[in-house]
C-alpha cells in the first residue's frame, strides 16, 4: 500500500439525510409568505373601495333632504319626497326612505358595492328647528 491512494467512502449518517430533505424549504415558506401579502393587499382594497361609496351615499343623502326642505320651504314646486328622490338618483344612490316632520325632511339614501350595502341618512330643514 504504498503510494496507494485510498479513497474512503464518506459516512452518510441519519441527520445528514435529514438535513438534504430540508432542501427547498425555504421556497415553501416564501411562497407562503407571498400569498399571504397578496391575500391581505386584496382584501385592503376591498374595504378601500366602500370609502368613495359611503361618500356617495352621503352626498346624495344631503342632496334629497335639501331638495326636499327646498319644496317644503316653497322655493321647488313639487311633493317633497318626489323631488328628494330625484336628487338621490341623480347623486347616483337610491332613496330608501323620506321622512317629513314639519318643515324637516329625512332622507336615507343607499347603494351596493361589492355585495354590501353602503347607507347614508341626512337631515335639512329652517335654520332653527329642532
Amino acid at each position: 500500500m504504498d503510494g496507494e491512494v485510498v479513497i474512503v467512502p464518506a459516512q452518510v449518517t441519519r441527520d445528514d439525510r435529514r438535513l438534504a430533505s430540508e432542501c427547498g424549504a425555504a421556497s415553501v415558506v416564501i411562497v407562503g409568505l407571498l400569498a399571504a401579502v397578496l391575500l391581505a393587499v386584496g382584501a385592503a382594497v376591498s374595504v378601500l373601495s366602500l370609502l368613495p361609496a359611503t361618500v356617495t351615499a352621503a352626498n346624495a343623502a344631503d342632496a334629497a333632504a335639501l331638495a326636499g326642505a327646498d319644496v317644503l320651504a316653497g322655493v321647488v314646486n313639487g311633493e317633497a319626497c318626489e323631488i328628494a328622490e330625484r336628487a338621490a338618483v341623480l347623486g347616483g344612490a337610491t332613496l330608501e326612505s323620506c321622512t317629513i316632520d314639519g318643515p324637516v325632511v329625512e332622507a336615507t339614501t343607499s347603494l351596493v358595492v361589492l355585495g354590501l350595502p353602503v347607507t347614508a341618512r341626512s337631515r335639512a330643514g329652517p335654520p332653527g328647528w329642532e
